[in-house]
């Protein structure tokens, strides 16, 4: 085929025709997809872009809410072992007074157990003391010491005090009943009368009317009853006083 101007034109004519024609109707709606499509993907990438970054926001918040939850999981887990060896401290310490109340309590009661186990073997020992005392003065009773103690009474009774004399006086001028006179032992006539004597004088009358009995648990001596007054004078009073008011300490 011969090449000559008028075709090369039309060819170059026809390739400017066929490049509009591609331009426009194929070019361009091309471009414009191509466009969109990157659009698209920025704005995929975009959003993939945000979403990443809020995604590191919530593990940011999520790794910080973590350590806030350890460190007050600590700070709680301290609290409560602080609070548990408190409470341990206050309940050694109150079981600790409780047991030290308890051994008072417990030395008290032994204290008061042996204080009383002492009082009942000083009273047995008194008691037997007081049973021996007693037979063997049962042994030696008899007239002598009768009137030994007899004696020991007319001795005494002018020296009585003056408060206590005067109580007797008043406590005879008030009672009608006789002075009662008890001994161990039958009294001689003699006896009988030195002691109506000597109470007449102590009493302060002229005439004085005595009943007398005797009765053996005195062991020895004289019981004397002045209305409510009560002079003693005899060895089986006396082992009963010593065995009722004698306590060693």
């Amino acid at each position: 085929m011969e090449l000559t101007w008028s075709t090369f034109v039309l060819e170059i004519v026809n390739f400017l025709i066929l490049v509009w024609i591609l331009k426009r109707f194929l070019y361009k709606p091309v471009l414009d997809v191509i466009e969109r499509r990157r659009a698209a993907i920025a704005k995929t990438l975009a959003d993939a872009e945000a979403k990443r970054a809020e995604a590191n926001q919530i593990q940011a918040q999520y790794e910080n809410r973590l350590a806030d939850w350890e460190q007050q999981r600590r700070k709680a887990q301290e609290e409560l072992q602080t609070s548990m060896a408190e409470e341990r401290q206050r309940q050694m310490a109150e079981l600790e007074a409780s047991l030290q109340e308890e051994r008072k309590k417990a030395a008290v009661v032994e204290e008061k157990r042996i204080a009383e186990q002492r009082r009942r073997d000083e009273e047995t020992a008194l008691g037997q003391g007081a049973r021996f005392v007693g037979r063997l003065l049962e042994r030696l009773r008899g007239p002598a010491l009768e009137a030994r103690l007899v004696a020991l009474v007319l001795e005494d009774l002018p020296n009585l005090r003056p408060d206590r004399l005067e109580a007797l006086r008043d406590a005879f001028a008030a009672t009608n009943q006789p002075v009662k006179v008890v001994s161990a032992q039958v009294l001689e006539t003699e006896q009988r009368g030195e002691l109506q004597q000597a109470l007449a004088q102590v009493l302060g009358v002229d005439r004085l009317h005595c009943e007398f009995s005797e009765s053996d648990d005195l062991v020895a001596g004289l019981r004397i009853h002045v209305g409510p007054w009560l002079l003693r004078a005899n060895l089986g009073d006396e082992l009963q006083f010593f065995v009722e008011n004698s306590h060693v300490d």
